[in-house]
């Protein structure tokens, strides 16, 4: 079997060590937890997320909001997991190899109301600037998260796909309880995460509350500003939301999969779910248990998404 190289480092008492080591196409189950390593130079860097257990949801959402009911999930496998959100210029890459055409009209704030102009798109998110190519991609639908992983899996022979909404809140966790990766006080949020802050208020005047914080983000930050969580991932909450897999549905159905599988229906799904919140996000929105939903076409200038990818054929689950 052909044996490719691939870039490794591994997380170790907080100190990123760097390794290299051989795996073979399809199939990297060795790879420890922790591992971070890339299947190609311009590809996003991956981290690997361990099996384990979880409860995932909360009884006690806000009204309207349905985050039920708890149930206790069971991530039997290991996978791989973005880094980072996907980055300008990964998606640039994609559109530039495939020709992909997005859609104008990207909801964005024009200081006053929600505005959809035809020339908001990816390529300029309202942010009044060029967007960098280490900024998270935006103004990104489900449609175009779903045909970039299409397009990395052909492009690199590995079976990439969007997160599943149990992954995600799994990994995003990161073994912890708390409403956040960092804990339950919110106070805390400027120092681990990009949210809506004193200093985006100052800028933008959006007509919610703020953190009472400064995160020394106004708008969108580089990806990797902010420290990682526990799995080694950086920016599961605040930045751009991230699309995910499954259909939204409310409440969670009786025999929703307990294995981490995403939930889909027969026939078309209404919304899908968008997971972690924002630069713009008031604060109680990044809550790890939270979950945004939005038709697959809905373009936001603060909607992104990051990478999943299989550690063993999809022929070899059990």
């Amino acid at each position: 079997m052909f044996r490719k190289p691939v870039s490794l480092s591994f997380l170790a008492a907080g100190l990123l060590v760097a390794a290299s080591v051989t795996a073979d196409q399809g199939f990297d189950v060795s790879l420890p937890a922790g591992a971070v390593f890339s299947d190609c130079p311009t590809c996003p860097e991956l981290v690997v997320v361990p099996p384990g257990a979880f409860t995932m949801g909360h009884d006690g959402g806000e009204p309207g909001r349905y985050e039920g009911p708890v149930r206790e999930m069971q991530i039997a496998r290991a996978f791989a997991l973005g880094r980072y959100e996907v980055t300008h210029a990964q998606f640039r890459d994609f559109v530039e190899a495939t020709g992909h055409v997005t859609s104008g009209g990207c909801r964005i704030w024009d200081g006053e109301r929600w505005q959809e102009p035809d020339w908001a798109d990816w390529t300029d998110p309202g942010y009044g600037r060029p967007p960098a190519d280490e900024e998270p991609v935006a103004c990104v639908s489900w449609l175009d998260a779903r045909a970039y992983v299409a397009w990395l899996a052909e492009k690199t022979g590995q079976p990439y796909r969007l997160p599943t909404e149990a992954e995600w809140e799994y990994a995003a966790r990161a073994g912890g309880e708390g409403e956040f990766f960092w804990g339950d006080d919110e106070n805390e949020a400027c120092r681990w995460a990009n949210v809506y802050d004193l200093a985006g208020e100052a800028e933008h005047g959006f007509p919610w509350a703020p953190a009472d914080c400064d995160d020394g983000h106004a708008g969108v930050a580089p990806v990797g500003s902010f420290p990682p969580n526990a799995f080694g991932l950086h920016d599961m909450l605040g930045n751009v939301w991230q699309w995910v897999e499954d259909c939204y549905l409310v409440p969670y159905p009786e025999d929703a999969p307990l294995d981490g599988s995403a939930v889909q229906v027969e026939g078309p799904c209404d919304r899908r779910s968008v997971r972690g919140g924002s630069w713009i996000t008031r604060m109680y929105r990044h809550r790890l248990s939270w979950r945004g939903r939005d038709p697959e076409p809905t373009l936001f200038s603060f909607f992104g998404f990051r990478v999943a990818r299989e550690l063993a054929p999809l022929e070899a689950r059990p």
